[in-house]
């Protein structure tokens, strides 16, 4: 037997270890992070603020917003320090409360937009029946339902990984705690982990995709049925920003998680993974704010007010 011992931290090593990148590479992950705080948490107080905007899409898509903060926030402030200071060590229990909050989340994300597309369905396809169906209560439960499962196969993925041994290299070929890299770093035999992971990952994907898909096949019959183009038109706005959320999410963890060598860290996943992590959560309030007229009327209404309320300080 050889003498071993586990790791108790783990040393990032980020994308890339080009010193005259640092510098760019912390501006843009600075100005993305702040931009994604801003988006996320502007969305959260304007549908909050504005009565009109007490609805269950509009509900659904706060916690959307709030969620996007969180596994943003699991992963990009520790990245920007990083690059900032060059202290690339992350602790145990550091890397496995990134790893749980980010999987949690992120796995949150998925029910959620499941949960949107139902609402579409039952807005679209019954809609003499959508207050009824999409009650406070249904809404209430759709939500705490999507944060049970993302954090039950968080706790799942989290458990799994480091039950594992970790008595070699303490190296993460990565710039995030991650289930791919940190299986690859370890000395153990990980064959169960990353079946746990193709078979859990699978499933909620292959589920949620379905409960979107189903959804969408209804509105899609629904909408030829429509007789006028008007009644079509306003069919596909209210989903769009929807459609294109999901298409963005779903292309990128079936990529990073489910395609063949999906549980070896490379430079093509490191950079789809900077996608996954800090890049969607900044783009999905863009999606459903510029093409949405109540969203924008309800930030015009803001503004106004705050420019109002200063222009009263001002006079006085």
């Amino acid at each position: 037997m050889e003498n071993s011992t586990e790791a108790t931290e783990f040393i990032l090593l980020g994308l890339t270890d080009d010193p005259n990148l640092q510098v760019p590479r912390l501006l843009v992950f600075l100005f993305i992070y702040l931009v994604t705080l801003i988006g996320n948490g502007a969305m959260m107080v304007i549908i909050h603020s504005d009565p009109h905007l007490h609805t269950p899409v509009y509900f659904l898509l706060s916690n959307l917003a709030f969620v996007g903060l969180g596994y943003s926030s699991a992963v990009a402030p520790k990245m920007v320090v990083a690059l900032r200071s060059g202290n690339k060590v992350l602790s145990y229990n550091g890397c496995a409360a990134q790893l749980f909050f980010f999987v949690g989340f992120a796995t949150v994300e998925c029910y959620l937009l499941a949960s949107m597309a139902y609402d579409r369905h039952a807005a679209i396809c019954r809609p003499l029946h959508y207050t009824s169906t999409m009650t406070t209560g249904a809404c209430v439960l759709l939500m705490i339902g999507s944060y049970v499962c993302g954090f039950l196969i968080a706790s799942i993925h989290t458990a799994d990984t480091f039950r594992l041994s970790f008595c070699g290299s303490n190296e993460i070929n990565h710039f995030f705690c991650d289930i791919p890299p940190l299986l690859a770093l370890s000395c153990s035999n990980a064959r169960i982990s990353k079946l746990v992971v193709f078979c859990v990952v699978g499933f909620s994907v292959f589920f949620t995709l379905l409960v979107i898909l189903i959804s969408y096949l209804f509105i899609y019959i629904t909408s030829q049925r429509m007789r006028s183009a008007e009644g079509w038109k306003k069919a596909f706005s209210t989903c769009a920003s929807h459609l294109t959320a999901v298409s963005v999410f779903y292309g990128s963890v079936i990529f990073l998680y489910l395609h063949p060598g999906s549980t070896e860290s490379t430079d093509t996943d490191k950079i789809a993974s900077v996608f996954y992590t800090v890049v969607i959560p900044m783009l999905n309030p863009l999606i459903y704010s510029l093409g949405n007229k109540e969203v924008k009327n309800a930030l015009w209404k803001i503004l106004n007010k705050l420019y109002l309320q200063s222009s009263d300080v001002r006079r006085k």
